[in-house]
């Protein structure tokens, strides 16, 4: 079994449309759904419900401050895709500056969040969590302020649950995803992460 997916690697398949899950037998598979789920960042919108979760001034947002524990919070449920093999894996793809952690803290603690990677102008999505309501939501929100701000025109979510399409979500076919990678994959150098956050430390209250 492998110890990891090298950075390098990981990198080709998702320029390819690719990602991988590991299937609960110690296998990886390589996934391409059809169709594809995205957040379109211009449709994105922040249900009503969930407004007044995601302005709460008690949330601290960070960026890649502790990305070892929020993918270990994504892990952390009865059935999962994230095996020790990813987990190194996307560990590895955070220390080269590819994947990044979404965070959002209370009080001093890990209230919830998400984690990605980011390449040309697509960032894909791959877990979210949350030890307190309303704090991945908050994370979602925060993570499109940065994306839009940055020139992203790619969210991927691989698949869309209810719950992401509340935010906008919606499915495409496999080929217009490609299209839509192709050209993500086109720009140049977006911004990092990091940096956007410093500029935009909160969810803008100018999403609808």
């Amino acid at each position: 079994m492998a110890i990891l997916i090298p950075p390098e690697k990981l990198l080709a398949l998702y320029a390819e449309g690719l990602f991988p899950m590991a299937d609960g037998k110690g296998r990886i598979r390589l996934y391409s759904p059809d169709p594809r789920g995205i957040l379109p960042l211009d449709r994105f919108k922040i249900p009503r419900g969930a407004r007044r979760e995601v302005a709460d001034p008690a949330w601290d947002f960070r960026v890649d401050s502790a990305f070892e524990h929020v993918i270990s919070a994504c892990a952390d449920r009865a059935e999962t895709w994230i095996d020790p093999v990813i987990a190194r894996s996307y560990l590895a793809l955070h220390r080269a500056g590819r994947a990044h952690s979404v965070e959002v803290w209370r009080d001093g603690r890990l209230a919830g969040g998400l984690y990605g990677v980011r390449i040309g102008g697509a960032f894909f999505g791959e877990s979210m969590f949350h030890h307190l309501p309303g704090a991945s939501k908050a994370a979602l929100a925060w993570l499109a302020t940065l994306l839009r701000a940055g020139g992203f025109v790619l969210l991927d979510t691989q698949w869309t649950t209810p719950h992401l399409a509340l935010f906008g979500g919606v499915e495409i076919p496999r080929a217009d995803y490609l299209g839509l990678l192709a050209g993500a994959l086109r720009l140049p150098g977006t911004p990092g992460l990091a940096a956007l956050a410093r500029k935009f430390p909160r969810p803008s209250p100018g999403q609808p």
